[in-house]
């Protein structure tokens, strides 16, 4: 982990081409750490959530090349590794597990990002039908004080086709539905950091159970 690292925090200084290829190397080497790493989380998730199949690393990790077609920011390279691992791999749409690092910003999270409107329409009417559900798995102490990120992108006003007078109103506002812990540095180099990241996910499972039926029985294209 410390070579993933190290590698990291200098692209974050030096994000060019000519860098980057004078350094492929360690890229290669640090990116097939990095996929070892999800394999292990990987296999790890699969003896509590029998949701996620034996997925390849590969069609869980992001690359580390950004899409800079349309973007005002230049820089060709991403300053970090990522993996998400979940039903059918990072772009199935799925809710699922994600591991983040990044110079100064480490962290675990879990749940949807920027669904689908299918699947948000889906997620938004599971929770309005059984918002007690869905409080009981989020609004507990211990989720609490273990998740003190919020990945949500609310709306400003009430989404289209729900009452505006709903009490848990805010509880569908929202554009995503993820969830995280951050990770200190130290953390992240301690030997036993991939066994207590299992211990955070599976504290996700029902979350991501519940997302995922919200998908599956309202969310299919």
């Amino acid at each position: 982990m410390e070579e993933i690292l190290q590698f990291l925090k200098e692209l974050d200084a030096n994000n060019q081409r000519e860098w980057f290829e004078a350094n492929r190397s360690r890229y290669e080497k640090t990116r097939n750490e990095f996929l070892a790493i999800t394999a292990w989380l990987i296999d790890g998730i699969r003896k509590f959530d029998a949701e996620v199949p034996l997925l390849q690393p590969k069609d869980c990790m992001f690359r580390i090349f950004r899409d800079i077609r349309f973007s005002n920011d230049k820089r060709p390279f991403k300053t970090n590794y990522g993996s998400y691992i979940a039903r059918g791999g990072r772009k199935s749409g799925y809710a699922g597990y994600y591991f983040h690092i990044q110079p100064g910003e480490y962290f675990l999270s879990g749940g949807v990002y920027m669904p689908s409107p299918e699947h948000l329409s889906a997620i938004r009417q599971e929770i309005y039908y059984h918002p007690d559900e869905y409080l009981r798995i989020i609004d507990n102490e211990p989720f609490r004080s273990n998740f003190d990120l919020h990945f949500f992108d609310p709306l400003k006003t009430s989404p289209k086709g729900f009452p505006k007078d709903w009490e848990h109103l805010g509880l569908i506002k929202n554009r995503s539905f993820g969830f995280g812990q951050r990770v200190t540095e130290k953390e992240l180099l301690a030997e036993n950091f991939t066994a207590k990241s299992l211990l955070i996910y599976k504290m996700l499972l029902p979350l991501n159970q519940f997302l995922n039926r919200a998908i599956d029985e309202n969310g299919t294209e």
